[in-house]
């Protein structure tokens, strides 16, 4: 039996320390009020692991989750789109899948969480980043890419487990609607796997509510409570 955090003394919110493949990683970990719950790693956007990433890892975890956003900038945070450029490109994708497999070790090594595999939600660089992790690490179940932009190659997705529900802006120019359509066709021909791609009225980086100028309210609602069914439904032992 999964110990609360009352027995485990650990606080409910909390920065911590992981091993990736080696080398010391950092990331905030969320618990949910009943202590203990399925597994979901958080994957940031390309400024860094922000005030929102953050406030997305507590509503997992409001939402029974226990919650952990890995820092894949090592305590870097991007204050303009030409510095998150820059640490965007000075991450490999091999190295940030390498460290995003550590977070899902130590995830699923914590006696609060009650799933044997985890879910992965990410946004624009990081929706991207849960498609390359999925398509490696078979203890992904549920991936949940926003408007997840692909950096170089298309992963392969021969050996995806999880299941896929993605959400998209169709006013985002960086992601043209019709590569989704060949992106779920590769999916699908590599894995068997229909990936649910599902498209608002909205532009790129439209459930960030730091960024008024792009936000859209009525489509973060139907986004937010899609993926937390799909999450609640995906991960097996919870």
């Amino acid at each position: 039996m999964s110990e609360s955090p009352r027995s485990t003394g650990r606080p409910a919110h909390q920065n911590v320390t992981f091993d990736s493949n080696g080398t010391p990683a950092h990331g905030y970990l969320a618990l949910p009020p009943q202590g203990s719950g399925p597994g979901v790693i958080v994957i940031q956007e390309w400024w860094g692991l922000t005030d929102h990433i953050a406030d997305v890892t507590d509503r997992l975890a409001a939402e029974g989750f226990v919650a952990l956003a890995p820092d894949l900038y090592g305590g870097n945070v991007a204050h303009d789109s030409q510095e998150a450029f820059r640490l965007m490109r000075e991450l490999p994708v091999e190295r940030g899948v390498d460290l995003l497999a550590g977070a899902v070790d130590h995830l699923l090594a914590l006696p609060e969480v009650t799933s044997d595999t985890v879910g992965a939600v990410g946004f624009c660089m990081g929706g991207g980043f849960v498609l390359y992790l999925a398509a490696k690490d078979r203890r992904v179940t549920a991936a949940v890419p926003f408007y997840g932009v692909i950096q170089g190659e298309v992963p392969d997705f021969s050996n995806l487990r999880a299941q896929i529900l993605g959400h998209y802006g169709e006013r985002d120019e960086s992601i043209p609607l019709p590569t989704l359509d060949g992106l779920r066709a590769t999916i699908a021909k590599q894995s068997g796997v229909e990936a649910d791609f599902r498209v608002y009225p909205a532009d790129h980086a439209f459930f960030n509510d730091g960024r008024p100028e792009v936000h859209d309210p009525e489509a973060s609602a139907q986004a937010w409570a899609a993926t937390v069914d799909f999450l609640r439904s995906g991960l097996s032992g919870s």
